[in-house]
């Protein structure tokens, strides 16, 4: 079974709750959640920073929305190792956004959006490197070549649509 590291806002297109995004990339994000239940690992924090994360975003318990519906099930099957491989990832601060597993590159750490970092360095922690989904940030593509010289990758489900975005902020 492969893993996979999951941004969260991959949950929150899934949902709809990403309005920059088109109908197309939710049914894509929906689609991949399906697969990745079918037949992946998910990768989470031993911390549960990236729950957490999710669970502060997301309602599942009082929405009937795939992204939601995502995350209840990841919160029933979290002890299974069969659908969910929990890493260590080290907080070096106390707001626990700096991790001993992200990369040791001072470019790539000034740049980096402090509340993702944990999707990466739980990426790095884990012995495969599973690459991280994303969805619906654009900023990942100015640091995918960056990232993929310590082996850690991004895979963008509505890459099209981030560039386009990516675009129109750099004008």
């Amino acid at each position: 079974m492969t893993a996979i590291v999951i941004d969260t806002n991959v949950l929150l297109v899934a949902d709809g709750k990403a309005p920059q995004m088109s109908d197309a990339c939710r049914t894509m994000c929906e689609d991949r959640l399906r697969r990745v239940r079918a037949k992946e690992q998910v990768v989470l924090d031993d911390s549960l920073l990236i729950l957490s994360e999710y669970h502060n975003k997301l309602s599942p318990y009082s929405s009937p929305t795939y992204g939601s519906a995502f995350l209840k099930w990841l919160l029933e099957v979290q002890g299974d190792i069969s659908h969910v491989e929990l890493v260590t990832i080290t907080p070096t601060n106390a707001e626990q956004t700096k991790f001993d597993e992200f990369p040791p590159d001072v470019a790539l750490e000034a740049a980096f959006d402090p509340a993702d970092r944990k999707f990466v360095a739980a990426a790095n922690a884990h012995p495969d490197k599973p690459p991280i989904l994303e969805a619906a940030d654009s900023k990942w593509l100015g640091w995918e070549d960056q990232l993929k010289k310590y082996g850690v990758r991004v895979e963008f489900l509505c890459r099209g649509e981030l560039e386009a975005i990516r675009k129109t902020k750099k004008k």
